[in-house]
Order: structure tokens, then C-alpha cells, then sequence
């Protein structure tokens, strides 16, 4: 069931396949870009400036969050952007 999965994920976004800067493919952990989920949105179609902006307001704390406040907190504002523009592609 697991590799079906993984097929899936690795056909729905090919970009993906490229090599993630470090940390950013745990963000797939939670974002995934097959499955929709209200609480936890998919960061496909987003664009990186969003994305970018959404991780320095957490990271920040003055974005709302339960979770995302903490892992934002681990990365630089370069790594930010390196995994902004990795995600949205």
C-alpha cells in the first residue's frame, strides 16, 4: 500500500523529484500535495512568496499556529525562501 502511495505522490508532482533543500521534504509530511485536507492545506499551486511570507509570520508568532510556529522557528530566512521556491514548483 505504502509504495502505491509513494507512486502516486511521486506522479502527482514530479517536480518534487528534484533534490529538496534540507528539511523541506518533511514539509510533505503534512502538505501533501494528493491529499485534501482542510485542516492541514496543500501548498501545490501556492506561490513561493506565499509560502515564504506564511513561514516568517510563523516563525515570527504573529501567525496563528499549533505546530508550524515551532518547525518555522528552525530555519533561516534563507533556508525559507530555498524551500519556498522547492515546494510551489
Amino acid at each position: 500500500m505504502r509504495g502505491i502511495a509513494l507512486a502516486l505522490l511521486l506522479m502527482a508532482a514530479p517536480a518534487f523529484s528534484q533534490e529538496a533543500p534540507l528539511g523541506a521534504s518533511t514539509c510533505l509530511g503534512c502538505h501533501s500535495p494528493v491529499r485534501a485536507d482542510a485542516a492541514i492545506p496543500s501548498l501545490r499551486g501556492r506561490d513561493a512568496a506565499e509560502v515564504a511570507t506564511a513561514m516568517r509570520e510563523f516563525r515570527e508568532g504573529t501567525r496563528p499556529a499549533t505546530l508550524m510556529d515551532r518547525l518555522a522557528k528552525g530555519f533561516s530566512e534563507a533556508e525559507t525562501q530555498a524551500i519556498a521556491a522547492w515546494i510551489t514548483r
